[in-house]
């Protein structure tokens, strides 16, 4: 008996695995397979949760559970060095971009001890490090900038705060639902663009305060800045010079260890690590400058060049943030660019580096972390907090081996907070705006990147100078808006407008190459082989073939189309106007000149003026083949909606028409997808067609006027022909299934089921073991034997084209040339 789908259902709820796949597929006796279309409710069943399904996703939730078992000394080392060299570096970064966020400095401290303390234990990246960042700070600043403006009761604070929680909320939901896949729709030219924008401002805004300019307004659109900083440099103060020597150490210690590093292989990782640390060595030089100068100093405002002031030590702003209608609606506009921001800094750089690193990161379980992180840390003071690519990229060089690592750097923080705000009063301002334009230089697009975009794609090259220009010219947040709708609309363009390809047929040989490239060896001493196979390449030559290549039709009247994009209502008209048009151009009517008068003829086809040659007696018109068969490459089609079905369906009767009394066939090659088989056979395709009528048979043999007997003596269509191959192990016998290896093993096998059928009283025992030949080798057909039109592959397809035509090329099919 058939196997209960029921039972099989409940099984596979529980995780049991059911006695046959749960499918509307089916097994006949003597072992040909049949494709059922799929159903609606089954599909939806396999959406339900199951009981394995379930646990596998608290799982997910959790990532460390499946490394953190297995942690040794050598893991500890790797990630203790990493972790507290990192700190090292996010302790004046931090408190550094918690200005440009229009902040105290704490709360960088704030938003980067929450990063690290929680980050570790949802992570899929061991790289990447979340807290505060250059961009998303500066993003941070000009919100609260913009909302201060119409409530000016709400404190800068409260902002922020309210800004992270709502924006941790709304990734945690989309990481819990498991819609990472939207981050998909962010190119990386876009990324790119962004990110060197927001750079280029972040850095503009900083030069006043590294020369100690005041009165210039950093939040104008960045060429405004560039302009009142330049007319404003007689203005600069002593900050100038604390500002630009501790710029240049930066760079100084960089390019010396750099080049250290390449001088002494040997000592490279030494090198790395003075490199990295070099941020926190200037920092404590100039906090020495600082206090030898303004030593005697009680108050900030009375220092010889701006210092950052008392910095509170521990946690100061701790508490529930703010969250209500009037938040909501204050910052609502706000909402998209902020989880955009975090979004394209977070995920592109964790797969960036888990690509370099060889790891694969999952960005739903990337958006749970960051959801988490941002809902947390405002309870703590923290601000909206992501990814940070200078960090992150230390951390990996560093040698980190498990996301464990931001432990450490937590510690670090952490004993900053509580031990070192004292000292943080001496630190110059200035030092700190060279460490901020020191850390975003990093982010610039390099010109040989830039140009590998032009070189890969012109126009996206255009569109990440178009966001540049803009972040420049208005804001980051327009900047980001232009880039993103710009990659969406050329994505649709080249969906609409997605080239076709009429394919043809050459005989290809594998050869050597020195043959090809005229080596000593004549050509047909370097093939390798004999056998040739039939290829299928672009008959117009847009893919740049060899145009010595003889490029043939497969069959006369037989036309060979490749979807390269797909098949949808955006493209489906262009696609079948071109199938159109182009074949009208190489075929003729079946019957021509079949109007009995002139005012018969359509206004689309007047037929020739007067005193010209008639269509009947025009040679050239009459040399053409008759239209036949359209074979269609679905490879690149995973699926059709409604409107390219009807177009399909239209095209069919319209080349009827053209084709009357004759039928074209319609033959599919490479259809994946099953429900786009489903499509396809609604719409009437796939199945034998009837030669009397437009319709078609739902069988997979004789068509539905029934079998002549030129028909049952090979000369018909009634034997459709379909693609076959070797099956191994598996053979079907009253329902069930045998399991085994080739050969005698296999018919042993089925021998032993259709005894045991047989002595359990069933009625119908059909023995299968002639199914397997005397070599092992049983053939099994790979799609239903009732879908005969559906192929595996282009060259089954013209075969099966060709083998109809000529088989019924004696009946009522005229026009054979």
């Amino acid at each position: 008996m058939a196997p209960n789908k029921h039972v099989d259902r409940v099984k596979w709820f529980f995780g049991i695995e059911p006695d046959q796949t749960v499918d509307d597929s089916a097994f006949y006796d003597n072992g040909s397979y049949v494709e059922e279309e799929p159903n609606v409710l089954a599909t939806l069943f396999e959406l339900f949760p199951t009981i394995p399904g379930v646990l596998n996703y608290l799982k997910a939730l959790f990532p460390f559970t499946a490394w953190i078992f297995h942690y040794n000394l050598t893991w500890l080392l790797g990630d203790f060095i990493a972790g507290v060299t990192v700190g090292f570096v996010v302790v004046p970064q931090g408190m550094a971009y918690a200005l440009l966020a229009k902040l105290p400095p704490e709360f960088g401290l704030y938003t980067s001890f929450v990063g690290f303390i929680l980050y570790w234990a949802f992570a899929t990246s061991k790289d990447i490090t979340i807290g505060a960042v250059a961009v998303m700070s500066t993003i941070v600043g000009n919100i609260i900038i913009s909302v201060q403006q119409t409530n000016p009761d709400l404190s800068a604070e409260t902002i922020a705060r309210s800004l992270a929680l709502i924006s941790g909320i709304v990734l945690l939901f989309l990481g819990l639902v498991r819609l990472g896949f939207i981050v998909e729709f962010i190119p990386l030219v876009a990324i790119g663009a962004f990110m060197t924008g927001s750079a280029i401002s972040i850095a503009s805004g900083q030069v006043p305060g590294l020369l100690g300019i005041s009165g210039v307004n950093t939040r104008d659109s960045t060429y405004l800045v560039i302009i009142n900083t330049l007319k404003a440099l007689p203005k600069a103060k002593l900050d100038a010079a604390m500002g630009l020597t501790a710029l240049f150490g930066l760079y100084f210690i960089r390019w010396f260890c750099n080049f250290m590093g390449r001088k002494y292989p040997r000592r490279a990782k030494t090198w790395f690590f003075i490199s990295t640390l070099r941020m926190a060595f200037v920092v404590i030089l100039y906090i020495l400058v600082s206090w030898l100068v303004n030593r005697n100093v009680s108050k900030a405002s009375e220092a010889k060049f701006k210092i950052l002031g008392p910095v509170p030590s521990g946690f100061q702003h701790v508490g529930a943030p703010r969250l209500d209608a009037e938040i909501l609606q204050a910052l609502g506009p706000d909402i998209p660019t902020t989880i955009i921001v975090l979004l394209i800094e977070h995920i592109a750089i964790s797969k960036s580096f888990g690509r370099v690193n060889n790891y694969i990161i999952d960005p739903s379980q990337e958006l749970v972390a960051l959801g988490f992180t941002n809902v947390f840390g405002p309870f703590l003071g923290g601000y909206p907090a992501t990814g940070s690519f200078s960090r992150t990229a230390i951390k990996a060089k560093a040698g980190v081996r498990t996301p464990l690592a931001g432990i450490f750097t937590a510690v670090i923080v952490l004993l900053a907070l509580y031990a070192l705000t004292s000292v943080f009063f001496y630190i110059p301002s200035s030092a700190l705006c060279a460490i901020i334009i020191h850390a975003v230089g990093d982010l610039i697009s390099p010109p040989r990147e830039v140009y590998n975009y032009w070189k890969t794609s012109p126009l996206e090259f255009v569109i990440f100078f178009a966001g540049v220009f803009v972040s420049i010219f208005t804001s980051i947040e327009n900047g980001i808006y232009v880039t993103i709708i710009a990659s969406i609309v050329l994505l649709l363009f080249r969906l609409a407008k997605s080239p076709g390809r009429f394919l043809g047929k050459v005989n290809t040989q594998a050869a050597t190459r020195d043959s090809v490239r005229g080596g000593n060896s004549p050509l047909s001493q370097g093939l390798l082989g004999d056998k040739s196979h039939a290829a299928f390449i672009d008959s117009d030559r847009h893919d740049l073939s060899n145009p010595e290549v003889d490029i043939k039709s497969p069959y006369p009247g037989v036309f060979i189309y490749r979807f390269s994009e797909g098949l949808n209502y955006l493209n489906s008209a262009r696609h079948l106007d071109k199938l159109t048009i182009y074949i009208f151009q190489h075929t003729r009517r079946t019957q021509l000149d079949n109007y009995r008068k002139l005012g018969d003829r359509p206004w689309n086809d007047p037929g020739p003026r007067r005193g010209k040659v008639a269509a009947s007696n025009n040679q050239e018109l009459a040399a053409r083949p008759t239209l036949r068969a359209v074979i269609l490459d679905f490879t690149a089609v995973n699926h059709i909606d409604v409107t390219a079905a009807q177009a399909l369906v239209d095209l069919r009767n319209q080349f009827n028409r053209y084709a009357d009394p004759d039928r074209v066939e319609w033959h599919f090659a490479g259809v994946s997808n099953r429900w786009t088989k489903r499509a396809l056979v609604a719409s009437g395709f796939g199945a034998e067609m009837i030669p009397g009528g437009y319709g078609y048979s739902g069988g997979g043999g004789a068509s539905a006027r029934g079998d002549s007997d030129e028909d049952k003596k090979g000369g018909g269509s009634s034997e459709p022909l379909i693609g076959v191959a070797e099956a191994e192990g598996v053979v079907v016998t009253n329902g069930r299934r045998v399991d085994g290896g080739k050969g005698a093993e296999v018919r042993a096998k089925a021998r032993e089921v259709d005894v045991e059928a047989a002595a359990g009283g069933s009625d119908q025992v059909t023995p299968v073991a002639s199914s397997v030949g005397g070599d092992g080798r049983r053939l099994v057909p790979i799609y239903g034997v009732n879908r005969p039109y559906f192929h595996v592959d282009i060259e089954t397809a013209v075969a099966g084209a060709i083998r109809n035509l000529e088989r019924r090329g004696g009946s009522e099919w005229s026009g054979r040339e």
